[in-house]
Parts: C-alpha cells; sequence; structure tokens
C-alpha cells in the first residue's frame, strides 16, 4: 500500500467504502467490539458484513488527525446515530509492513454507543455464526 494504512482506513470509513477499509489490513487483522469487550472479529468475510453494518449506520462521520507514530496510532472521530453524537478514540495496531492488525474503537457516549448496538442488532443477527466466531475467538 503506497498510503499510510490508518491515514486509508480513515478516508475510506468517512466515505463508507468497505472495500477501501478491507485493503488497508494485514492478513491476520481483528477488530475488538467496542459494544462487548469480549467479541474479536477477524477475517475478511467477517469484517466485511460487520463494517458494512457500522459505517452505513453512521452519519457524517469525520476524522481529526491521527496521534502517535510507528505501530501505534489513535484517531479520535465523530459521527451521529439517530441523530446523537457519537465520540470514538479508534486506537491502531500496525504489523511490520504498516498495514493494521488490530483495531481497538472506544465509543462514547453510552446513549449513542447503545444507539449503535441496537442499529446494529439486525444486521449482524442475520449472521449468527460470525456472532459465534467472535465469542468463540474473543
Amino acid at each position: 500500500m503506497d498510503e499510510d494504512a490508518v491515514a486509508h482506513y480513515l478516508a475510506a470509513s468517512a466515505r463508507n467504502d468497505v472495500d477501501g477499509l478491507l485493503a488497508s489490513f494485514a492478513p491476520e487483522m481483528e477488530l475488538v467490539s467496542p459494544i462487548s469487550g469480549h467479541m474479536v472479529f477477524r477475517g475478511e468475510q467477517d469484517l466485511r458484513i460487520l463494517l458494512t453494518a457500522v459505517y452505513g449506520g453512521l452519519q457524517g462521520l469525520r476524522w481529526g488527525p491521527q496521534i502517535g507514530a510507528g505501530t501505534e496510532r489513535v484517531a479520535i472521530g465523530e459521527a451521529r446515530v439517530y441523530g446523537v453524537r457519537l465520540s470514538d478514540a479508534m486506537v491502531f495496531e500496525l504489523d511490520p509492513e504498516g498495514r493494521i492488525r488490530r483495531i481497538r474503537p472506544h465509543l462514547r457516549p453510552w446513549l449513542a454507543l447503545t444507539l449503535l448496538a441496537l442499529k446494529l442488532g439486525p444486521s449482524i443477527a442475520r449472521h449468527p455464526a460470525l456472532i459465534w466466531r467472535a465469542l468463540r475467538r474473543g
């Protein structure tokens, strides 16, 4: 990837470009659920389903500049879900080639996180195997 993987991810997420998001990931990429804390999503198929639901459910996503260097970065973002402001401090861990290996979102406030969970529920519930895999691996 010619562009910084985190910058690529941030730009793709603001456009709701799931293929662009997936292009920034290392093969062993994982996303730790900010809703459960115990679920870990892995693999291109599972991440495509999850990220399509997440970024399709947000309005007006904007990211600030990256913080950090090397293999750990943070980006602060803001969006709306059902009209309620949602803030995110997204922690990115990179592999030695500079691709995103792990993402740990930290979402707030509680009301917006709850609304996001309610919005994601029907999309994710259509894929019970995805939920099972995320719970087993976490």
